[in-house]
């Protein structure tokens, strides 16, 4: 079995896959900051009605998204790897967010799914309805332009980023609108289950949660 974390977004999730794909169980909360208090007790949840024995891989969601998510969820997986010496397979969020989605357009769409990054920009990447890689996972500020070049296709816009998107391009034609889909580990685990069996793992010593940005503090300073 594959056991898969999910906690780049506000959603905290740990699933369980078979080798074959098949989704054995999840537990998971959307709420926000919720991560640290709650991703261990899923976990043991999940590993209580299963045999640890049986686990073959750790897999987890290595962004873009919350930076406290993001090192919760790797800082977990990493030492589970470690602990059970097993491998770690790390899945990129927005395709992850992609993937509960790709059953649902025709072959010519173009998913786009997109995590909040406050005001009005957004993590996103672009892949076709097999998932693969239009182009590659940045930051967009977004406006009446955003996406223009794509807008000639269908294109569905999903995550938790999407309504900002709807605000600006709900009135283009070919920009179609998924709703309640989120970053899930249950995404995760299955995509993870193709790059187990193609042995594509990380390197436990040096793997790092992929940001986009880098973290800034904020501090306030008091002048008399």
């Amino acid at each position: 079995m594959i056991l898969s974390i999910e906690t780049a977004t506000s959603n905290c999730s740990v699933a369980l896959h078979s080798l074959e794909g098949e989704l054995l169980l999840v537990e998971e909360r959307d709420e926000p900051n919720i991560h640290a208090s709650k991703l261990f007790v899923f976990i043991k949840s999940v590993l209580e009605k299963n045999s640890i024995a049986s686990l073959k891989a750790i897999a987890v969601s290595k962004g873009p998204g919350s930076y406290t998510g993001l090192r919760i969820g790797v800082s977990a997986a990493k030492g589970l790897c470690y602990g059970l010496d097993l491998p770690l397979i790390a899945i990129n969020t927005l395709q992850g967010i992609a993937h509960a989605a790709s059953n649902l357009i025709s072959e010519d769409a173009l998913l786009i799914p997109m995590i909040d990054a406050r005001r009005m920009e957004v993590y996103n990447a672009i892949f076709d309805h097999k998932l693969n890689e239009v182009n590659a996972t940045c930051a967009t500020i977004l406006n009446e332009t955003s996406f223009v070049k794509y807008l000639s296709k269908p294109c569905y816009f999903l995550g938790d980023g999407m309504p900002k998107c709807k605000e600006v391009l709900s009135i283009h034609k070919n920009a179609f609108f998924i709703d309640d889909i989120k970053a899930s580990a249950k995404a995760i685990g299955a995509l993870a289950v193709a790059k187990y069996k193609n042995g594509q793992f990380e390197d436990l010593a040096y793997f790092e949660p992929y940001y986009l940005k880098e973290f800034v503090t904020q501090s306030t300073f008091h002048t008399k």
